[in-house]
């Protein structure tokens, strides 16, 4: 019988290794398939969750089919990167943290900033309520501190830690992974999240437990540092204007419509086609926390660009030396909110 098993064992490896083969693109890209329309490949920064629902909704919605696009987007990921593509040309548009965009500028990228779709950033911190409140940067100290060393979240706590005067010795910052056992066994006080992806879920996980949580927002420290941005290269401004134009009018009228309240079932129905994973119930939480951090008041513009937060974020860089120089980040901000693009001079 041990040779039928071995056999057996083959072709299960066989047949699996063709099903991942066969699955894994329509997991990595949305594609187009709604017509003959002009051609994009648009790399996002992570995967396929609530955080990047508006650019799926304009997708499956056809949004950019009816501004004569065929947009294929792509997840990205720790092993993506978005700039990089559109330097390569294998990209037209992407998605990139603001940390991305400085330090390409800084090494010579011709990227571009188009729309800033995040108005408050997601990334903080999670921690029990059962310990102290953090109500002032003084109270980190003596607590563990998890961060992801080389992430921006290591560049906006050690500027924290700096403005306030905390010492290396006085804080332990512990490295985190994608595995959040150290948090749940109390080994980490203070955890970095995405408030509005693994921060529900952890939220409700402990909720059920019967613990509260609560989360700390730098910015409410007096650090902003921008999240998630849209980019295009000078070449594509240059060049193509109208396609900028037409892909991010389709693109922000995608978020609109994901974020209104009147689409909330349509949008839950949108992402499931691409996280089939996570509990409607909580695609519901996540989707009501996105909306807060991308409209955060009525009649927020979605897309705007906040030039002062993009020079404070380079600011920080420069403070932690992620940066040799300046790098004059607001000369590649290019908000196309009722412009011509065509009429837009990168620099001015």
């Amino acid at each position: 019988m041990r040779p039928v098993y071995r056999i057996f064992v083959n072709i299960s490896i066989i047949v699996a290794a063709i099903a991942v083969f066969v699955l894994i693109p329509a997991a990595e890209s949305a594609s187009g398939a709604f017509g003959s329309g002009e051609r994009l490949t648009y790399r996002l920064k992570w995967l396929f969750n609530m955080s990047v629902v508006g650019d799926l909704y304009a997708h499956k919605h056809k949004l950019f089919a009816e501004h004569g696009l065929d947009v294929t987007i792509k997840e990205g990921g720790p092993e993506r990167d978005a700039i990089r593509e559109l330097e390569l040309g294998r990209a037209q548009f992407g998605v990139a943290s603001a940390d991305q965009v400085i330090r390409a500028i800084s090494r010579g990228a011709s990227v571009v900033v188009i729309a800033q779709i995040f108005q408050i950033n997601p990334l903080q911190w999670i921690y029990r309520a059962d310990i102290p409140r953090i109500q002032r940067l003084a109270d980190l100290r003596g607590k563990t501190i998890g961060i992801t060393y080389g992430g921006n979240d290591e560049t906006i706590m050690k500027t924290l830690l700096a403005r306030a005067g905390i010492l290396d010795d006085e804080v332990r910052l512990f490295s985190v992974r994608y595995d959040y056992t150290p948090f749940y066994r109390h080994k980490v006080d203070i955890w970095p999240v995405y408030l509005n992806v693994q921060g529900v879920i952890i939220n409700e996980k402990l909720r059920n437990a019967g613990e509260r949580v609560l989360f700390f927002n730098p910015a409410e420290f007096g650090v902003q540092f921008v999240a998630n941005s849209v980019v295009t290269s000078e070449q594509m401004i240059k060049e193509r204007p109208d396609t900028v134009q037409r892909f991010t009018k389709a693109l922000l009228q995608g978020w609109a419509e994901a974020l209104d309240r009147a689409n909330t079932e349509k949008t839950i129905e949108t992402i499931q086609q691409f996280d089939r994973h996570t509990p409607t119930g909580i695609l519901k939480k996540q989707l009501s926390a996105t909306r807060k951090l991308i409209m955060p008041a009525p009649g927020t513009k979605i897309g705007t660009i906040n030039i002062t937060a993009w020079k404070e974020t380079e600011k920080i860089m420069l403070e932690q030396k992620r940066i040799p120089e300046p790098v004059l980040v607001h000369n590649r901000l290019v908000d196309v909110h009722g412009l011509k693009v065509e009429k837009v001079e990168i620099g001015k």
